[in-house]
């Protein structure tokens, strides 16, 4: 028994020697490199053959363990020190993204070396992404040409899903966005970006890891207004990001004035105020009264806890319009926010079950409250109504219309009898 005790740090030893041996291998990439390099010297400028050679290199090299010396190589020469200078110590090729020609073309056939790549080699697209986050990060240690190829090269990678959007997020770094160079950097990415594909693949792309509310972050603070935003990618020929963030922001807008609505309708307080508050802010966000009118729908109908009983929720709803209908009328001075908001009442009781049979009541309550005029709801009628729930509406609807229409037509006779 003392002698299995004595034994027992003699193992523990040998175990920590092994370690520290991996652990040095695991930072030494010089041989890896030299191997790299080498390969890219003999195959030079022809991607089909740099493609091959990185195809078969990745059976005898670990990429995984070496994929951030690899992906430097492939597109500084040889490995990034942090800043992104190149390491003096170590060997370098000419053959790399940097050096190559600066067009969109030779761009679009460098995505395609890296695409294969990371079809080959599937664990090389974390490393590969976080390459791009870095590359992003130390824009300001290359040249204005290699800083372009750069662009180019993400845009089109963005382009082709080889990447993420979230990889964006490098760019908001505070001395790039100071220096201005987060913004130039954009306007060449996106410009390869929507040249790929279009402004539609873009937005989604950004939508879909939050990026699409983020864009201002391109510039410092001082300058982070819809309108130098807008003028700045309008005049380097991209009107169509500077409207597609512009309408982002109108978005955002619509969202804070609907939940300050809420908020103010819970807290009780009186309608002119509420009324008040809405109408500067339409002046200041430049929201139209149909865009006003539907956010006001919405923050009245999302303003009470509804009865899941269909014969309750019509009579609960009633009441509850009623009171509100000063609301409502304020923002249906054109007939054009009246048809607006007919479509939403439809829409609404369309996709809220219990309110199936409750359209009609709800406006002609609305018809009597003044928030509805004959016109509207005729012209809704004939021609305006949506597809959602059409017959059942229409024929809820039919006999108000026959008595709309009666009313119209006896008072055009007795205006003609007083002539």
């Amino acid at each position: 028994m003392n002698n299995q005790k004595q034994q027992k740090p003699t193992l523990t030893g040998q175990r920590f020697k092994t370690r520290k041996r991996d652990e040095k291998e695991r930072f030494d990439p010089t041989q890896f490199q030299e191997s790299i390099v080498q390969g890219l010297n003999q195959t030079g400028s022809d991607l089909e053959a740099v493609a091959k050679f990185l195809d078969a290199s990745g059976a005898k090299l670990d990429y995984r363990r070496y994929a951030e010396t690899l992906f430097d190589i492939l597109v500084a020469g040889g490995m990034l020190a942090p800043g992104g200078t190149l390491s003096d110590d170590m060997t370098r090729t000419e053959f790399c993204l940097f050096t190559a020609q600066e067009d969109l073309e030779t761009m679009q056939a460098y995505a395609q070396v890296f695409n294969k790549l990371i079809r080959r080699y599937k664990y090389l697209e974390k490393g590969f992404e976080e390459e791009i986050k870095k590359l992003l990060l130390f824009l300001k240690g290359f040249t204005e040409s290699e800083r372009n190829k750069l662009a180019m090269l993400t845009g089109i990678l963005l382009a082709n899903g080889n990447i993420s959007a979230s990889i964006l997020s490098s760019l908001f770094n505070e001395n790039l966005v100071k220096e201005g160079v987060s913004a130039a950097f954009a306007v060449k990415l996106f410009k390869s970006w929507i040249n790929e594909k279009d402004i539609n693949s873009v937005a989604a792309s950004l939508r879909k890891v939050g990026m699409d509310n983020r864009l201002m972050e391109l510039f410092p603070a001082n300058k982070r207004s819809c309108e130098h935003f807008s003028k700045y990618f309008t005049d380097a020929g991209l009107k169509e990001l500077s409207d597609f963030a512009r309408n982002q922001q109108s978005i955002g807008a619509r969202k804070e004035l609907q939940k300050e609505l809420q908020e103010q309708m819970s807290r009780g307080d009186p309608f002119k105020d509420i009324i008040a508050y809405v109408k500067e802010e339409m002046k200041k966000t430049s929201i139209s009264e149909q865009t006003m009118i539907g956010i006001v729908w919405t923050s009245v109908m999302s303003s009470v806890e509804w009865n899941k009983k269909e014969e309750l929720v019509t009579e609960q709803a009633i009441k509850h319009l009623k009171q509100y209908s000063p609301l409502l009328k304020a923002f249906t001075s054109q007939g054009l926010s009246e048809l607006t908001l007919l479509l939403k009442i439809q829409e609404y009781c369309y996709d809220n079950i219990h309110f199936m049979k409750a359209f009609q009541k709800i406006v002609v309550l609305l018809y009597k409250a003044d928030v509805l005029s004959e016109e509207a709801i005729l012209k809704w009628y004939s021609e305006a109504h949506m597809a959602k729930g059409k017959s059942v509406f229409l024929e809820q609807m039919k006999k108000f219309v026959e008595w709309l229409k009666n009313a119209e037509e006896e008072s055009e006779s007795e205006e003609e009898e007083a002539d």
